[in-house]
């Protein structure tokens, strides 16, 4: 009885364990000219990969900017909208599959074509499979 309750308990402390440990990454804190408060996370949920702001992150208030990512090997990905209709914000995105991993996120604005604030990840973030 004593093994099969220590064996039921091991059980549930690892499959406990793997559930919280549900791949996050978080970014160093935003730096920048216009966009340097707040940082990002990366999260994998339903398959997809994640980048969203943290609620501190403030949306800079330049005319048309962007989430933007950049890889492991500099190549730079121009992505959705950070701002939308009716003062939205755009606050999380899926990456698309065509990203292989994040070093840095910037926000960019397009219609200066500057860029406003970068996020930097300790290590790449491997995207996925999917």
């Amino acid at each position: 009885m004593k093994k099969s309750l220590i064996a039921t308990f091991a059980s549930l402390a690892l499959l406990a364990a793997s559930a919280f440990a549900d791949d996050t990454h978080t970014s160093r804190k935003f730096q920048g000219p216009k966009a340097n408060t707040g940082t990002v996370t990366h999260a994998v949920r339903d398959g997809k990969n994640i980048l969203t702001l943290s609620d501190d992150f403030k949306v800079p208030g330049t005319p048309d900017p962007h989430w933007q990512v950049v890889d492991s090997k500099g190549n730079i990905y121009l992505l959705q909208k950070l701002s939308i209709k009716g003062d939205k914000v755009n606050r999380s995105i899926t990456l698309p599959a065509y990203v292989p991993d994040v070093s840095k996120v910037q926000i960019w604005c397009a219609f200066a074509e500057v860029v406003l604030g970068e996020a930097s990840f300790q290590q790449p973030v491997q995207v996925s499979s999917r």
